[in-house]
Formats: C-alpha cells, sequence, structure tokens
C-alpha cells in the first residue's frame, strides 16, 4: 500500500512540531507518511527567524517576520518548554525565565536539530495555491521554488496549515495620515526601538504589542510614549513619561487629537493594531475565516477544519499558551493522520464541538479564566495522544503569577523567577535587570558569572 503524502505549510514553530511529531513516531518504530514542509524564507523558526526587512523579501515577497531586534519574551518560558526537551537539556543549565528573542530561537531550533527534520523543509518555496479533488479526496499544491525560479504541482493526501496569523498587519486609516510629518509604521515592520531614541512616540493599541514595543522604546531612551486605546487603557503603574489616552481622532501635521479633547506632539506613530488570518494561497473551500479568539471558528478540536476534515490548521488561536500547545496539536493531527484518532464523519458533530468550544470560552471569566480554557485544551489533546504528559496546572499557575507581577510592576516583571514544570528546576535571576540588559546576545545573556567576576 502507497504511504500517504502530507504537505506541511510553513515552518515556524507551529510546522515544527508538527515535523516532530511525526518524527517522534518514526522513531517509536512506527511507519509514518511521506511529509514534505514548504516553507517561503531562507530558514525555519517563523517569526523568530528575525530579519532586518521589512515590505519585500530578496524574491519580492511580503516578509514574514514581525519580530523585532530587542524583543524578550513576555510571559515566563516556564509556561511554553516542550515537555520533551528542557531549557535544561538544551543549554546544559536551567536559565532565566524570560529569555530574548535571540535565545528562544536557539532553543527552538535545537530540538528540530536533534530530530535531524530539515530534509523534510523545501526553504524558498511559498506555496501558491491548493485546492481539493473531490473525485479521489487527493489535494493539489502547487508551490513556487524561488531558487530554480519555477512553479509545479504535487499532490497529497492531507494538507496542514501552519503559516501563522500574525505576520499580516492589520492597518486602520485616520484623518491626516497621509499629511503626518513623521513616520507611521506598524508593529509588523517594527524593528529597533533605537530608532526612536529621544522622540515622542504615539502607539495605538492596547495589548501585547503596544505594551511591550512601548516598553522597548522607553528602556532604549523614547523621549515620551503615549498609547491610546480604543476600549479600555492597559492600566499598568507606567513610568512618568508614558501615559494612556482615549482612541485617536486625528493628526494634524505633528499633533495627534484625542476623543477626550486631548493633543500632543508625536515623532513617530506605531499601529499596534493587529494581524489578519490570511491565507490567500487557500480557495474559498478551504480557507479558515475566524477572528483572533481562544476557540477559533470551524475547527473541530481547534485543528480540523470543519468543511474538510482531511485539512488541518495548526497555531491558529489566540495564545496564552504557545510551542507546548502547538505541539499538542501536531501530535493530536499526526494520530489523527496515521488512524489512530477517529474524527467523526458527521459535520453536525464537527460543528458542535466548535459551537461548545467557543461557548465555553465565551463564559471563562477575565485573563485567569482564558489561561484556565486555554490549559485545559492543552491537556484535552495531549490526554489522547502520546506525547509526554506534563503539569499543564503547573504552567496555568506560571501564567497567574505572572500576570500579578506586571500588575505589580510592568517594568520589573521578567526580573521574576519561575520553577519548571517539566523538570522542576526553579529558574534563576537572570544576571542583569531586564531595563539595564542592553545588551540582549545569546553570548551575553548565558554569562551568569558576569556579576561575580565584577563584584
Amino acid at each position: 500500500m502507497t504511504a500517504k503524502r502530507v504537505a506541511i505549510i510553513g515552518a515556524g514553530p507551529s510546522g515544527l512540531a508538527q515535523l516532530r511529531a511525526f518524527q517522534s513516531a518514526r522513531q517509536n518504530g512506527e511507519d509514518i507518511p511521506k511529509i514534505v514542509c514548504f516553507e517561503k524564507q531562507d530558514d525555519w523558526g517563523g517569526l523568530w527567524n528575525y530579519t532586518w526587512r521589512t515590505g519585500l523579501d530578496i524574491h519580492g515577497e511580503p516578509v514574514h517576520s514581525s519580530m523585532y531586534r530587542y524583543l524578550w519574551s513576555n510571559g515566563p518560558k516556564e509556561g511554553l518548554e516542550f515537555a520533551d526537551y528542557s531549557f535544561e537539556e538544551h543549554f546544559g543549565k536551567q536559565i532565566a525565565s524570560y529569555p530574548p528573542r535571540a535565545v528562544l530561537f536557539d532553543y527552538i531550533e535545537g530540538r528540530v536539530k536533534k530530530a535531524d527534520v530539515r530534509d523534510w523543509i523545501r526553504f524558498n518555496t511559498p506555496v501558491r495555491n491548493v485546492r481539493y479533488n473531490a473525485a479521489d479526496g487527493t489535494f493539489i499544491v502547487t508551490a513556487h521554488d524561488h531558487l530554480k525560479d519555477s512553479t509545479y504541482e504535487e499532490t497529497f493526501d492531507h494538507v496542514i496549515c501552519a503559516s501563522g496569523h500574525f505576520s499580516t498587519p492589520n492597518v486602520p486609516y485616520y484623518e491626516g495620515f497621509e499629511d503626518f510629518n513623521g513616520r507611521i509604521l506598524h508593529a509588523h515592520d517594527f524593528r529597533d526601538a533605537r530608532e526612536f531614541e529621544g522622540k515622542d512616540l504615539l502607539i495605538l493599541g492596547a495589548s501585547y504589542s503596544a505594551e511591550d514595543i512601548g516598553s522597548q522604546c522607553w528602556k532604549y531612551g523614547a523621549k515620551s510614549i503615549t498609547t491610546s486605546y480604543r476600549s479600555a487603557p492597559m492600566g499598568f503603574d507606567w513610568p512618568d513619561n508614558w501615559d494612556e489616552v482615549p482612541g485617536l481622532v486625528k493628526v494634524d501635521g505633528n499633533t495627534a487629537y484625542f476623543k477626550d479633547g486631548t493633543s500632543r506632539h508625536v515623532d513617530a506613530i506605531i499601529l499596534c493594531t493587529g494581524y489578519k488570518h490570511f491565507f490567500n494561497f487557500l480557495p474559498d473551500d478551504l480557507r479558515l475565516k475566524t477572528s483572533n479568539r481562544l476557540a477559533a471558528a470551524d475547527l473541530y478540536k481547534g485543528v480540523v477544519f470543519v468543511n474538510n476534515p482531511k485539512m488541518f490548521y495548526l497555531g491558529m488561536q489566540d495564545q496564552w499558551f504557545t510551542f507546548n500547545m502547538f505541539d499538542a496539536q501536531a501530535w493530536w493531527v499526526r494520530d489523527a493522520i496515521m488512524g489512530k484518532i477517529e474524527i467523526p464523519s458527521d459535520i453536525n458533530t464537527l460543528k458542535a464541538d466548535v459551537a461548545d468550544r467557543i461557548a465555553r470560552e465565551d463564559a471563562a471569566v477575565g485573563d485567569k479564566g482564558a489561561i484556565q480554557y486555554q490549559g485545559d485544551y492543552v491537556q484535552e489533546l495531549i490526554a489522547e495522544t502520546d506525547y509526554p504528559s506534563f503539569d499543564v496546572q503547573g504552567a496555568c499557575e506560571a501564567f497567574f503569577a505572572w500576570k500579578n507581577h506586571k500588575k505589580e510592576a510592568i517594568m520589573e516583571f521578567r526580573n521574576k523567577s519561575y520553577k519548571s514544570v517539566i523538570t522542576g528546576t526553579m529558574a534563576p535571576a537572570h544576571h542583569t535587570p531586564w531595563n539595564e540588559a542592553l545588551d540582549d546576545s545569546l553570548e551575553s545573556y548565558l554569562q551568569d558569572d558576569v556579576l561575580s567576576k565584577t563584584a
């Protein structure tokens, strides 16, 4: 019997989780499908594959990564740790709880290097189109090999879309933008906080991007920061040069006007206004259409596309959990494809599952309820596969503590430490407080003896 063929779109954290899931089965002596992973960038890592480029890449493709140079994890690593590959295994020691970008990328890469799955990925190869052939139940994938500058088609039994949903920016318009005497950019194109040193900065948005990009710009010397919210302020105890104001009305020259009647001078505007689920390579009958929420529309078990259960989506939810949730999804999808988990054939059953998940999300109260909701989801999936069990509730508790630490001191929460739910080891304090750690390279971060040498 010919082995199934599975196409994975994207080699970011979700796609890499799927590769690791199939590799795990093969390692256990199981026969696995033929796997082909299509990645439009020249390396793996998805958003974590940092590039200085914005706009278009070297091939004329829209730049995928929204990663910026000085990003640090905005949640404790203890909530995202791989159950089968701890931070201690990778680095040979426990590290502090809030790693910067380069450290997290190194960790992500370490696991897939160990799994030896790079040969399953076709880099510089974006997917242009996917269509379903109902006659024989297969998918025809059209891909473009940039290195050969040629387009080709291949047939697959299943398609797993793991292309992410934090790449295509949602860009609003406000009166006066076209005449603004400064720079306007979306968070997707933000790369280096030092660009805004000495500047009066306006940030539109009141969620994680606004909080974090504002914090980075404060850290690297912005003169002032104003964040403008539509519904409610973030409400943290901000530094003296940071204010929150109601929604922007318009800009005139370098003056921004707000709904409370106030105005202020601004040199630059950063739009932290979110992202779109955008799959222009998929036709209507295969394309997921959902808002950014914990219970994504039309996905049974959060992964199976109800309108065609041979099509899967990974990582399409709004996220508290990240890497370990992608793992839980990937192991479940693997087992469904390999026939170890049965997907109901009745579409009404699939839709009822979606409706139930949406109702339970709607009933969750506050951030704590949302965190618990997603933790329960992760626990549900791993209970149905052989993904290594871990203390999911312990990860939830780390997230609860993280939220409290942010309320206590928004510019100091990254100095806190938590216990690994994989190894049980307490993270050490980082050698330098976050606001003073201007060099966030891998080498600098891992120098845990810096203070003892200089004391």
